[in-house]
């Protein structure tokens, strides 16, 4: 009994003739005939394959190196498949370089398919994106080394609520094919409080380079909401959400190395830490400045003369372009101090939307809400028609909402609601014309079917009605 015991330990084990794994880590091994044998998980596979393509796969294989050689060019196709695709994923991402660089006006062009209104912002931003990449790029490439070092220009862009600040530098940064990372500044703590530090800025832009440093190294970042972080006035307490937050940043506006944790937003021993310098990353800070108006205001009635050119001190209560008067002195006085703004020495300001501007961003960009729900819509072969009262009394109602174009989605998205909810019970529907009478709830759509034409819930219209 020993003895058998020893040889049974001493026997070879028995290998699957497709994988070639021995039964101690493919497990159960299935013995067939001349002497072939299979683990389980092979022979599911097999049975797999058999049931995909069915008897022509029988035919074709009529022993166990055949279904062998078979699984190997299949795995061997779908690697070159998924190598393919990866290459052609790649070329689509490719890292942008100075002959892709479009020049100032083409990335405006660019924004004006998107972005309504707003010219002089989308002309500043234009020409600060481009001469900061060629700053990059003079610096990778050795034949532009003159011995003139350009200095990095961050951006600061006032304005409004829904004025289009986050939607320019989104539209941008995909334009450009660079990683972006929109943080809120509300959020910002000084280091060693409850809060994200400023650190976590640029792990955010590292997560969406897909933690590859040198392609974050080269983003941009978009810090919204910046007026929240400005000095704290008649405060007696430590003012770990304003002054020390603008402190925290001047590094990183400045551009230095900064040890980054991957995939968290604070530091600790579970999580690796990568090493970043900001010195090629444009920085883009975003705010609505909420009673800036006043101070300029105020300084501009203190230093108006006295005499019959004197300025009237009321000119400019309702001048609703007095933020382009905007100064650094102003800024200061808001709560912004003096060192983060010698960093952003490039200011932009975008204007309110009024009544026409409202009209056209409902009609005239590529990502136009109206265009969207014409396209949901056409997917149900119905025609979705606005006619132009009724948008101007759309443009009337988001302008008294003073939130800018978020007003707009509010507004479509109510009416919309039943609209949507009634197309898809009746195939007949063939147009839907929006009226002034329906935005302005003193009347209802007008619905044309695919023979006569009714409204939703009233009897059909005459015909010298239509």
């Amino acid at each position: 009994m020993g003895t058998d015991n020893k040889d049974d330990k001493n026997k070879p084990e028995d290998v699957c003739y497709i994988c070639h794994r021995p039964e101690s880590k493919a497990g159960r091994i299935i013995k067939m005939p001349n002497n072939i044998n299979v683990c389980v998980d092979c022979m599911q596979t097999t049975f797999n394959q058999l049931n995909n393509n069915g008897m022509a796969f029988m035919m074709d294989m009529p022993n166990m190196e055949n279904i062998k050689d078979e699984m190997i060019r299949r795995q061997t196709v779908k690697k070159s498949r998924v190598k393919e695709d990866s290459e052609e994923e790649r070329q689509e991402e490719a890292e942008l370089t100075i002959d892709k660089l479009p020049p100032p006006h083409i990335i405006k062009s660019n924004l004006d398919e998107h972005v309504v209104g707003q010219e002089k912002a989308k002309k500043i931003l234009s020409v600060a994106v481009y001469n900061h990449y060629k700053r990059v790029f003079s610096e990778r490439d050795k034949s532009y080394d003159d011995g003139v070092n350009i200095e990095k220009s961050n951006l600061l862009m006032l304005g409004p609520t829904g004025s289009g600040k986050t939607y320019i530098v989104k539209t941008l940064a995909k334009m450009l094919k660079v990683p972006l990372a929109i943080t809120d500044a509300t959020a910002l703590t000084e280091a060693g409080y409850i809060g994200d530090d400023v650190e976590s800025v640029i792990s955010k832009l590292l997560a969406a380079a897909g933690n590859d440093v040198d392609k974050a190294e080269h983003g941009i970042v978009f810090i919204d909401e910046i007026d929240k972080i400005a000095k704290k006035h008649n405060t007696n307490s430590r003012d770990v959400s304003g002054e020390s937050v603008q402190q925290g940043l001047l590094k990183l506006l400045e551009g230095s190395d900064v040890e980054v944790p991957v995939g968290a937003t604070s530091k600790n021993a579970m999580v690796p830490l990568y090493t970043v310098n900001t010195s090629n990353i444009l920085f883009i800070c975003g705010g609505a400045f909420p009673d800036l108006d006043r101070i300029i205001i105020n300084r501009l009635n203190k230093s108006s003369s006295m005499g019959f050119q004197a300025d009237i001190k009321n000119m400019y209560k309702n001048d609703e372009s007095i933020l382009e008067q905007v100064t650094v002195e102003d800024l200061r006085e808001f709560g912004m101090i003096p060192e983060f703004l010698g960093r952003i020495p490039i200011i932009s300001v975008l204007h309110p939307l009024d009544e026409d501007m409202m009209v056209k961003v409902l009609t005239q960009p590529k990502n136009a809400i109206l265009k969207q729900y014409q396209k949901l819509l056409r997917m149900d072969e119905v025609d979705l028609v606005f006619e132009e009262d009724a948008l101007r009394a759309i443009a009337v109602k988001a302008v008294k909402k003073k939130i800018g174009a978020r007003a707009l989605r509010a507004i479509i998205e109510e009416l919309m609601l039943d609209i949507m909810y009634e197309i898809p019970k009746d195939d007949m529907i063939g147009r839907v014309i929006i009226t002034r009478e329906y935005i302005e709830n003193t009347g209802s759509p007008i619905i044309e079917m695919r023979g006569s034409t009714k409204r939703i819930g009233q009897a059909p219209l005459k015909a010298d009605n239509v």
